[in-house]
């Protein structure tokens, strides 16, 4: 009997080597091409610790079965590729809703060190923390119809460092200011545009030219990709910052959060109003 990755594979078309369900995603490895599918459409994909500690399993599964691309995709015909943080986890006030071992922070983590390129493939919006899942990925192609927005400012949430240079690494600071201080969504050809994203694809051909660069990947020499990969993230992570402006943003961030505009967005959110922020 067929799993529902299955129709993940079939889409793609090609039987799977190995099925597994879990409860969030779907999982399927053809060859050396791993697929993870976001699969919460109840909640949008929201990025719960569940979801994201199974991506993070594949990730890891994947990783010892010599997965030498993986994509990260959302199911066909989805409006929400994923809608973020799952606001309804972010505590509401007096502690660090973006830490060190927040799950998000983990789930970047494992991508850019996983050993073999991460493409995202999009189509849908792409909301909050996602964005920055989706950007720490090494390559993005999305629908012409996709957007993408970070959302912080609308919940009062304080983003952290290392969630900054993630923006940083992927666009100008001039692109990333105008994203986090609007909150707006950027369609996909904008972010092609300025360097965000690397492809722009039309839906009926998404799926076949994902699939088509991931395999011209695979072909490629694995260790060379490997540590070419490492290479890069050492030398874009390359951006000191001194013990006295790290603990200067942290206390920034900590008046955040200890803020009472930062509690209103979190209660307006879950009671689905308008919050009404004081500056304070």
């Amino acid at each position: 009997m067929r799993s529902r990755e299955c129709v993940v594979c079939v889409e793609f078309g090609s039987a799977p080597d190995e099925e597994r369900e879990v409860e969030s995603i779907e999982l399927s490895l053809e060859g050396h091409i791993g697929i993870i599918t976001l699969n919460s459409p109840k909640k949008l994909n929201a990025l719960s610790h569940a979801l994201v500690e199974e991506v993070v399993s594949a990730l890891r599964n994947f990783a010892e079965r010599d997965a030498r691309v993986v994509i990260l995709r959302a199911r066909p015909g989805v409006k929400v590729w994923s809608a973020g943080h799952d606001v309804s986890e972010l505590p509401e006030g007096r502690r660090d809703p973006l830490g060190w071992d927040d799950p998000l922070r983990n789930l970047v983590r494992t991508i850019e060190t996983y050993p073999a390129p991460v493409i995202a493939m999009i189509e849908g919006t792409v909301w909050g923390g996602a964005v920055e899942t989706v950007l720490a990925c090494d390559i993005v192609i999305a629908a012409p119809a996709s957007t993408f927005a970070v959302t912080p400012a609308r919940l009062g949430v304080p983003y952290n460092v290392s969630g900054m240079m993630t923006f940083m690494s992927a666009a100008s600071v001039r692109v990333v200011k105008e994203l986090a201080f609007t909150a707006a969504p950027v369609s996909a050809e904008r972010a092609e545009r300025v360097g965000m994203i690397n492809h722009v694809v039309e839906l009926d051909e998404l799926e076949k030219f994902t699939l088509g660069m991931a395999h011209t990947i695979a072909d490629n020499a694995p260790l060379s990709i490997r540590v070419m990969k490492e290479q890069l993230r050492v030398l874009t992570g390359a951006k000191p910052v001194s013990p006295r402006g790290f603990e200067k943003v942290q206390g920034l961030r900590r008046v955040v959060y200890d803020s009472y505009d930062y509690a209103e967005g979190i209660r307006a959110f879950k009671e689905k109003r308008r919050p009404k922020y004081l500056g304070r």
